[in-house]
């Protein structure tokens, strides 16, 4: 791994703070940019806040833990990823017609978090690896969903309201 060799990008010191907000800057900003690209409600900046958010929060878990001695560096970690939830909940709509959508903006969102949470704590390879994977699943994927998707039967539309004779 890259901190057997590296052991000082455990630490959460000035540069590896920059070298953590610069990789998250990156993962997410690939991510959030196809969003862009394809229209999504959360997109490039979205991402990239939510990432660094989650990089800053574990990188202050670690912190504490390491100077306070009494504190689990894990525990405000476990906070982003409940609190996100609310965050990616308020992405998810259900249209008059019980079309959901949303979902994979919601996801997409969960899944920056949790890589900022991996930067944060210096899992540099898991958040590159993850990053990766997040990009082909959102942006490769989208075109076998589509194609594996049965298209949608036509809804009747409701009568207008110059329609509308009462009896």
């Amino acid at each position: 791994m890259l901190v057997d060799h590296f052991p000082w990008l455990l630490q959460p010191t000035l540069l590896t703070i920059i070298v953590r907000t610069i990789l998250a800057l990156i993962c997410a900003g690939i991510i959030g940019i196809d969003r862009d690209v394809h229209g999504a409600p959360a997109g490039f900046r979205t991402h990239i806040l939510v990432c660094l958010g989650a990089m800053l929060a574990m990188t202050t878990g670690q912190f504490a833990s390491i100077y306070y001695g009494t504190v689990d560096p894990t525990r405000i970690g476990a906070q982003v990823i409940s609190g996100i939830g609310f965050l990616g909940a308020g992405s998810i709509i259900i249209t008059r017609d019980k079309h959901v959508s949303g979902l994979t903006t919601a996801a997409g969102l969960w899944a920056s978090a949790a890589l900022g949470l991996a930067i944060g704590i210096g899992y540099y390879e898991g958040a590159v690896i993850g990053c990766i994977a997040i990009f082909f699943t959102e942006h490769m994927l989208r075109r076998f969903s589509k194609a594996i998707k049965p298209a949608p039967e036509p809804q009747p539309s409701a009568p207008e309201e110059s329609d509308y004779i009462p009896e």
